[in-house]
């Protein structure tokens, strides 16, 4: 707490940087190491309130995941080497510990947001989470970190509507999969399509609006998606707390994919974000992240995310 202000809470640890899959892959541990030196540099993680992501248990994993799933992850852990759950998403010997942080750390971030002990949260956390299913892992996420913290929001803390804001460059395919037929839980998605994980554009479901953009897709199209589909829907909703699947691959600079945000686009959207959770969720946000791999384009956005997050209006 700073002159009496609640502050945002950063949430990682160094696990979260030994899980490796190759030298080759883009999601590496120097994005980790980006973000962490953008931030001291800019002088921003001074004033963040830093906690150390503990590791998610059984209990708050099988909210989402079957625990046949979860046991075939433990067993799956190389002793050395890797190990590959799909043909993007691999274990080393440290993955599975890196894998419990990354879902503890929003386990955390809800119960400190929820008890006013911060004001929001980031969780600066690797590998990600909102391609992997109930009982299927791909696309670089082994457990889905924000599913696991929206369930545990309704599980322990007892909130009945909760969002999650999903603007990754690629569809929460793992995240729809897990609350398709859960109305206590509104997924809105931007994404880039048709594009991988090739799936989401038609939801079907009054709950999950997805918003594809084509490739080629820059920041107007995207905020008037976002104008037009989301703050309607939300604010019909009125949601208790927004968990937000951070991915910053839709980035100009960001050759993982063909959408032409710019850095200006994440600053607006965590605005909208703010206002919204200020108007209907006492402020209840938690933001965790999921894709970005132009190492300085991700720095420098998730530095302006947080900033965003961490803005207190004088009053």
């Amino acid at each position: 707490m700073v002159g009496g202000k609640l502050q945002t809470a950063y949430i990682s640890h160094p696990d979260c940087r030994k899980h490796e899959m190759g030298g080759y892959h883009p999601e590496s541990p120097q994005r980790l190491v980006a973000i962490e030196n953008q931030l001291q540099a800019s002088g921003l993680l001074s004033r963040l309130q830093r906690y150390a992501a503990p590791l998610a248990s059984i209990e708050q994993l099988a909210r989402v995941h079957p625990p046949a799933y979860i046991e075939s992850i433990q067993s799956a852990a190389p002793a050395t080497g890797l190990a590959y759950l799909d043909p993007d998403t691999a274990m080393n010997p440290f993955t599975l510990n890196a894998a419990l942080r990354a879902a503890g750390a929003v386990v955390l971030a809800t119960d400190l947001v929820i008890t006013q002990a911060v004001n929001n949260a980031f969780c600066a956390v690797r590998p990600p989470g909102h391609h992997a299913e109930s009982a299927r892992a791909m696309g670089f996420c082994v457990f889905n970190n924000v599913a696991v913290g929206v369930a545990h929001a309704i599980a322990a803390q007892h909130l009945q509507r909760v969002a999650i804001v999903d603007f990754d460059v690629h569809h929460g395919n793992g995240s729809e999969e897990i609350f398709q037929n859960d109305p206590r839980v509104m997924l809105y998605s931007t994404f880039q399509h048709p594009f991988y994980p090739n799936c989401g554009a038609h939801s079907g479901n009054a709950h999950i609006i997805n918003s594809p953009l084509a490739p080629g897709a820059d920041g107007t199209v995207f905020r008037k998606a976002v104008t037009d589909n989301w703050l309607p829907a939300l604010q019909d909703f009125q949601p208790e707390m927004i968990f937000v699947s951070a991915g910053f691959d839709a980035h100009r600079d960001d050759e993982m994919a063909h959408l032409q945000f710019d850095d200006e686009d994440y600053i607006w959207v965590t605005q909208q974000i703010k206002e919204l959770a200020d108007k209907y969720a006492s402020g209840r946000i938690v933001s965790v992240l999921e894709g970005g791999y132009e190492l300085n384009s991700l720095a420098r956005c998730v530095g302006a995310h947080i900033e965003a997050l961490n803005c207190i209006e004088n009053t």
